[in-house]
């Protein structure tokens, strides 16, 4: 029976789930321990940001507050920085705004990577809406012994694909920006050396979330490659 085979194939995202909710952990436990603790100048998070913006001599971004705790992003299309605690002297703050100015940076500069990834957002998009309903449609119409549901499913995950090269150029664009974001902090002084040992432990944390984002991607692709051979096996 094929859904005693499905159910097998989920075995295989219970790695990749369980260092998700790790690397959600680890973000969250570092950020609220370094929320609490100032870096030494009392420089703000939004202030660091200009500083590091001015310094690499980028102008025309705009940084703006967020309400939403880690929320913290750069949109390239507004040039827009936005922080959840812009006024905030803590550690935590400042090298997340760092960061966040290290992808304005980016932008500014051309950096290849960034721009590969801009490129497939919009299939990324579309397959993150339509792969799963198109999957699962195949599914249906492929127990009714319909051959359009073999070439749903192969759609589906076709769609899908775009969503597991989206979380793969995203982890280039992530490790570059926080790798500017310490550099930048370390040359300026904005912070002392045993802060800037926080900010890293901060970034560090963040960049797991990427990787076991792209991981839980690539094992979901597996699964459905797998359910989709198993229907087409069937057919046969």
């Amino acid at each position: 029976m094929l859904w005693l085979f499905d159910m097998r194939t989920l075995i295989l995202l219970i790695p990749a789930l369980l260092f998700a909710m790790y690397a959600q952990y680890r973000v969250h436990s570092a950020y609220a321990k370094y929320a609490r603790v100032a870096t030494r100048r009392g420089i703000t998070a939004a202030a660091a940001a200009e500083r590091l913006l001015e310094r690499a001599g980028v102008s025309g971004v705009r940084i703006e507050a967020i309400g939403r705790t880690l929320g913290d992003h750069y949109d390239p299309r507004s040039r827009t920085l936005r922080l959840s605690r812009p006024n905030s002297p803590a550690i935590a703050d400042v090298g997340v705004a760092a960061h966040e100015a290290g992808h304005a940076i980016q932008h500014a500069q051309g950096y290849a990577p960034l721009v590969l990834r801009s490129a497939v957002v919009p299939v990324a998009s579309i397959g993150s809406q339509l792969a799963f309903p198109l999957f699962f449609t195949g599914l249906l119409f492929a127990y009714m012994g319909s051959q359009l549901g073999i070439t749903l499913l192969y759609a589906g995950i076709a769609l899908f694909v775009g969503v597991v090269l989206f979380t793969l150029a995203t982890l280039p664009v992530e490790f570059d920006a926080s790798r500017r974001a310490i550099r930048a902090l370390s040359q300026t002084g904005l912070v002392t050396q045993e802060e800037l040992g926080a900010v890293k432990e901060v970034l560090f944390a963040a960049a797991l979330t990427y990787v076991a984002a792209a991981a839980m991607a690539i094992v979901q692709l597996l699964r459905l490659l797998l359910i989709a051979s198993a229907v087409s096996g069937r057919r046969r």
